[in-house]
């Protein structure tokens, strides 16, 4: 049967480009991995049981099928399975769409092909073997396309050995992530993967999906949480408690998701950073663990949630005047990572050398958007305000007063302003503890004003209706 299948190959089989042609390495479109057979065996169990294409689906796409004959069926396949006509997909169904899209010549040699495959199938419950199959061939010719690339970029002469060390290591993420890296993608390839989204949201596993909670009820009301690929500003005056806050999200957020954290301080220690940390979880005043002097009752608390941090999966760097190149290059390797903090946008270095800070701002923050997109986590960006806040008769922060602002209100996703009266104004105000988190922007939905509650003693903000009393 395997020979009468290779006998019903179109000339146009053989039409693939080759991609090594140019680079002398030797190799021809035939020597690039792949499997011929698995690829039959894919489609003839999807062809026998059509609900297989579901479990294909969490292994390959489309572009994991060498021949482009087989890369269309599985197309046109998968377009039927979630068009809702998985009930249809019988043979007949399949050739007259085929026949149409020009994937076969004719309705004759659509049918004997077909056939060909449903019969050729040793066991369509062991799709998910085949399916492997095919991932390990297509990862391997992409490795192949990408060493042509780097081949092509060494002999041009044209790049450093860092630049083609950095594009490598790009290049090799984006494979392991299993991100094509062909350039454009058909939007029916596109859609399948949000057909996919829409059903993974849906499902029993859904938190796991959706935005990780920020342990703010109100906030995660109004923002869907810390959302995958967001970069999210974070701006006060100072003294308003925007790095106390980063960590208190921090910590909510490996908390309630398992997922790992990167906290960059570029202006704070790591054992200052911890410091707050501690106070924080353990309700120990922050002015008593500056100065060490700790009752027992305190120590053992402190014990107790040095404990619990340990067991946290936060990683802190202080290294300044780090490049986000730098940054990506270290968050490639961290496994699992749900979120980055900066503490903050203005001590970040950029490879654009200018005179003008605003140029070199919006490179910084465009090339965060990038990278919190490129990861898939969100990037949460602290940031400072200008001192032009401090002659205004109302002093709640606006979009305008971001410092050095440039390009930072159209790269960032979401823009929260923290606001403190009693700061300003400590005889009128009549709530002290009060802090308004302001959502100037959300590009995901509504913007609004939240109260926080602030209790400078520990560190920490809390929803009201989240307020503790201190322990006794």
């Amino acid at each position: 049967m395997r020979a009468s299948l290779r006998s019903l190959q179109y000339p146009w089989y053989r039409k693939m480009p080759d991609l090594f042609e140019t680079s002398g390495a030797g190799l021809s479109p035939s020597d690039l991995p792949h499997s011929f057979e698995a690829e039959q065996s894919v489609l003839g169990s999807i062809l026998v049981a059509p609900d297989t294409l579901s479990t294909a689906l969490e292994y390959i796409k489309p572009e994991a099928f060498y021949h482009e004959q087989h890369r269309e069926l599985f197309r046109l396949m998968v377009r039927l399975y979630t068009g809702g006509n998985a009930e249809k997909m019988d043979v007949v169904v399949i050739l007259n769409e085929a026949v149409r899209l020009g994937i076969f010549e004719n309705s004759a040699e659509g049918k004997r092909y077909l056939t060909a495959l449903a019969d050729s199938v040793p066991s369509a419950d062991n799709i998910d073997s085949y399916c492997r199959i095919l991932a390990e061939k297509y990862c391997a010719r992409s490795l192949a396309t990408v060493a042509q690339e780097l081949l092509k970029d060494i002999r041009s002469g044209t790049e450093t050995a860092q630049d083609l060390l950095d594009s490598a290591e790009q290049r090799i993420y984006d494979i392991r992530q299993g991100r094509d890296v062909r350039g454009l993608v058909p939007i029916k390839d596109v859609v399948v993967d949000t057909y996919l989204h829409l059903g993974d949201i849906s499902g029993p596993d859904r938190e796991k999906y959706l935005g990780a909670k920020t342990g703010f009820s109100q906030l995660d009301a109004v923002t869907g949480g810390m959302t995958n690929s967001d970069l999210v500003i974070l701006a006060a005056r100072p003294g308003m408690g925007k790095t106390s806050f980063a960590l208190n999200l921090a910590t909510n957020v490996t908390r309630r998701s398992g997922r790992t954290v990167a906290v960059y301080s570029l202006e704070m220690s790591m054992e200052q950073l911890v410091s707050r940390m501690l106070s924080t979880e353990a309700l120990v005043d922050s002015h008593k663990l500056r100065t060490g002097r700790l009752d027992s009752k305190e120590w053992a608390r402190i014990a107790q949630s040095a404990d619990v941090l340990s067991g946290m999966n936060i990683f802190l760097s202080e290294t300044t005047g780090i490049t986000v190149s730098q940054m990506k290059a270290q968050l490639r390797r961290v496994k699992n990572l749900g979120m980055v903090v900066i503490d903050y946008l203005q001590l970040m270095d950029a490879p654009l050398k200018s005179e003008n800070r605003v140029l070199v701002i919006s490179d910084i923050t465009r090339n965060l958007k990038l990278m919190a997109k490129e990861l898939n986590v969100p990037v949460l960006l602290l940031s400072q305000l200008n001192r032009g806040v401090e002659s205004r008769t109302d002093k709640r922060p606006m979009m305008s007063d971001l410092r050095e602002s440039g390009s930072i209100e159209q790269d960032a996703d979401i823009i929260m302003f923290l606001y403190n009266d009693y700061y300003y104004y400590k005889e009128k105000s009549e709530s002290p503890n009060i802090t308004e988190c302001i959502v100037a922007k959300n590009r995901h939905g509504e913007t609004a004003t939240i109260k926080l509650v602030w209790d400078g003693q520990y560190t920490r903000f809390s929803s009201p209706e989240q307020s503790e009393a201190p322990p006794e």
